[in-house]
């Protein structure tokens, strides 16, 4: 079993503590997964608005998070 598949399954823990502690996890692991995506597609050449469409946010908010990487 992978490691975010453990810890979806942990962040339903009927423990609270085990739950919240998955779920700030899975924040950082999703942060970590969308850095990768939009330096690999910045590097493809896309734009910040073609990254933003399929991230739903507007392009200020993608480049603003992502515009230093």
């Amino acid at each position: 079993m992978s490691d975010a598949t453990e810890l979806a399954q942990a962040a339903s823990d009927s423990d609270p503590r085990t739950g919240l502690r998955a779920v700030a996890a899975l924040r950082r692991l999703l942060e970590q997964l969308e850095s990768v995506q939009v330096r690999s597609a910045r590097n493809k050449g896309w734009s910040w608005q073609e990254i933003a469409a399929e991230l739903g946010v507007s392009r200020q908010a993608v480049h603003k998070k992502h515009g230093r990487q």
